[in-house]
Parts: C-alpha cells; sequence; structure tokens
C-alpha cells in the first residue's frame, strides 16, 4: 500500500507531461508555444516549444544561471517548418531543483539532454546553446568582474549579489552542447554555438584547479546548514534592477523576459527560482589536448557565432593563446567546410537583446543541406 502511494507522484508528472505533450501536438499554428514537463526521477525537466510537432526537431539550451525564455525573442525570427524545444536545466527556469545533498555535475546538464530527446524519441536532431559555463571565479581577487573591478568594496558588494551575479570569465561558453555532440555524434546533425566555444579549458595552475573544488565543497555544505532560511523576496523592480547590475550585458526588456521564467511571485514579492546549488555547480575541466581528440568525433555541421562586445574580446590573453585559438584552429582543420565561424554586432546576449543580427545567419545555416535532414 504505502509502496503505491510512494508511486503516486511520479505518475501524476507522467500523466500531466502526456496531457501537455497531446495540448502541443495539436497545435495547429506554427508561431504558438507550449510549456512541457519531462517527469524525472527527482521531479521534472521543463521546457517550452515553438512550432509544429512534425517539423525537424532542434534542441536549444540556455546559459549559466538563465532558462529557456532567452530564446524567446530569437525562434520566432527562425524558419517556420521546425520544431524547437528549449528546456530549463535542472535547477534552472521552471525545472525541479536535485534532492537535498547532491550538487550539480557537468554531466549531470548532458545526461538531461538525453533524457529529454528520449521522452521525445528523437534520433537525430539539431543542437543549439548559448554560453553555458562563465562563472564565478575561484579567486578573491575575481579577475576580469565587470561588477567588481577588484577593490576591496567592490568584492564584498559581489559576494552580496552572488544569487544574481555572473562573473565574466570568457570563453567557456556552449558546454553542455559541445560534450553531447562529441558523447552522442550519431544525434546531432547541426550544432549551432552562440557565444560559446564548446568546451570548458582545464586551468593551467594545477593548485588554483585543487582550490576552486575545495571551495566547491566547502561552499555546498555551507549552503546546506542555512538551506532552512527564508528566501530573500524583492519587489519586481527591485529584482529586475539586481539582475541588471549583476549582468550589464543584459538590456532592461531582456532582463524582463529572463525574470518572467527566473522568478516566482510569493507573498512579500519575487523569490529567484534557481536553485543556489548551481552557483557551486562542478565543472568538468578538459585539456585542449582531450578537446582536440573529443572533437574529431563531431559528425555535425557546426556554426559558432561570436560577438565583438561579447566574452571572447575580453579573453585572458594567454587563454585565447594557448587554448581559444588553438580549439578555433582544431574545429576548422578537423571539421573543415563543415564548420562556420561568425563574428557579429552585439554582446555576450546579442540573441535575446539584438536577435535579428544573429536570426538571418542561423537561418541560412539551417536551411543549408535541407535534402539531407535527419528525421524524428
Amino acid at each position: 500500500m504505502s509502496a503505491t502511494k510512494g508511486l503516486q507522484p511520479r505518475h501524476q508528472e507522467t500523466e500531466k507531461f502526456m496531457s501537455s505533450l497531446m495540448k502541443w501536438l495539436s497545435l495547429p499554428v506554427t508561431g504558438m508555444f507550449s510549456e512541457l514537463k519531462f517527469p524525472v526521477p527527482w521531479g521534472h525537466i521543463a521546457a517550452k516549444a515553438w512550432g509544429s510537432s512534425k517539423g525537424h526537431p532542434m534542441l536549444c539550451l540556455h546559459g549559466w544561471l538563465d532558462n529557456a525564455n532567452t530564446f524567446n525573442r530569437l525562434i520566432p525570427l527562425l524558419p517556420k517548418d521546425y520544431c524547437y524545444m528549449a528546456m530549463d536545466l535542472g535547477g534552472h527556469g521552471l525545472s525541479s531543483h536535485r534532492p537535498a545533498g547532491f550538487p550539480y555535475h557537468f554531466l549531470d546538464y548532458v545526461s538531461e539532454v538525453r533524457r529529454v530527446v528520449a521522452a521525445l524519441q528523437w534520433s537525430r536532431f539539431t543542437l543549439m546553446g548559448h554560453s553555458m559555463g562563465v562563472s564565478p571565479s575561484a579567486s578573491d581577487a575575481f579577475p576580469g568582474c565587470a561588477l567588481c573591478s577588484g577593490h576591496a568594496a567592490a568584492k564584498q558588494n559581489h559576494k552580496e549579489q552572488m544569487d544574481v551575479h555572473v562573473c565574466w570569465q570568457p570563453g567557456r561558453g556552449g558546454t553542455v552542447a559541445g560534450m553531447f555532440s562529441c558523447i552522442f555524434p550519431e544525434m546531432v546533425d547541426k550544432l549551432i554555438l552562440l557565444e560559446s566555444g564548446g568546451f570548458f579549458p582545464a586551468p593551467q595552475d594545477h593548485d588554483a584547479w585543487l582550490e576552486s573544488k575545495r571551495k566547491v565543497v566547502e561552499s555546498l555544505l555551507s549552503l546546506e546548514q542555512n538551506e532552512h532560511q527564508p528566501h530573500k523576496t524583492r519587489s519586481p523592480k527591485a529584482a529586475l534592477k539586481r539582475l541588471l547590475e549583476a549582468n550589464p550585458h543584459l538590456t532592461e526588456e531582456s532582463g524582463k523576459i529572463l525574470l518572467q521564467r527566473g522568478a516566482t511571485e510569493i507573498p512579500g514579492g519575487l523569490v529567484y527560482n534557481r536553485d543556489m546549488r548551481i552557483l557551486k555547480h562542478n565543472r568538468e575541466f578538459i585539456t585542449l589536448e582531450q578537446c582536440v581528440s573529443f572533437l574529431k568525433k563531431i559528425q555535425a555541421q557546426v556554426l559558432m557565432i561570436r560577438a565583438k562586445d561579447g566574452l571572447f574580446p575580453h579573453e585572458d590573453p594567454d587563454k585565447s593563446k594557448n587554448f581559444v585559438k588553438p580549439l578555433q584552429d582544431a574545429f576548422k582543420s578537423n571539421l573543415r567546410e563543415s564548420f562556420q565561424l561568425v563574428e557579429v554586432p552585439g554582446n555576450h546576449f546579442v540573441h535575446l537583446n539584438e536577435p535579428e543580427e544573429v536570426a538571418e545567419i542561423i537561418s541560412v545555416f539551417l536551411e543549408k543541406d535541407k535534402d539531407s535532414k535527419a528525421r524524428l
């Protein structure tokens, strides 16, 4: 009897998913979108779908600390004969948080992608990822942070804003999409990397690597000790102000779009939806040699889009010389005509702030070689 009761929440999640799936399958208008929840053992993965379910499948992955709404303004500008599915990665947006005591690991996000496409029964699809990997610095100096700029008062300000803040450490984006395309190469026909290099670079300083891992463990334990404290609430205006201060690449309109899915209204104001543990997620660092070896597995055509005022121009010179540039060269030499690198005006959130700057480029890429598009 008790075992049956224990299964009820999972069954209810499955029933809700089937209901939302059937509603989406019946949508007659390609301009509409539908909300879906994919059942997983710890709850659900939330997603929103645009277009006809009969269109060529495309999965869209947001950046770290963002959510599926990051594609709200871009997807309506893309070809109408595609089925676009933007998911909230675990702990982000409207997706469930991990159970207590379980931290977030990079490969967990890769497995979430596999779970979603398995539920949709997609055998081959297009994959688009933005950023995902810009992270808080492991050091106390927060080098390159647009908010902090290095002095003591600013660093204290940084620590107080970590619930919304991203330290701009460029060159580490799109890692979930990139890694999925290496682990499951037969499933991805085209890969679009928005402000993304596709991999996390391994730190040159091994002591710094160990120190960063130590801080992840200690900070997670600290969060658990404070987990019973009430969530901080803010007025909509204050929540938006905090978000824009912490993310200088966002316009006010873009900030509002992300907050629509990234915060929930409760008595007293708004609370951010994200799981605080994702601020301490365990990254999967990869050496340049490993990256070069891995990308040889990619079977997809690859489009890499960089913004002139995005993350890459502000890359640390040593990292650019020792990782970013060699990795770019490896993409070119290994994928040859299947690799395309384009630079556009705008910043890290160009796809959300000014989607017209990238929509045509992406559309041309998607329409190319349509005869070779794979099936669902």
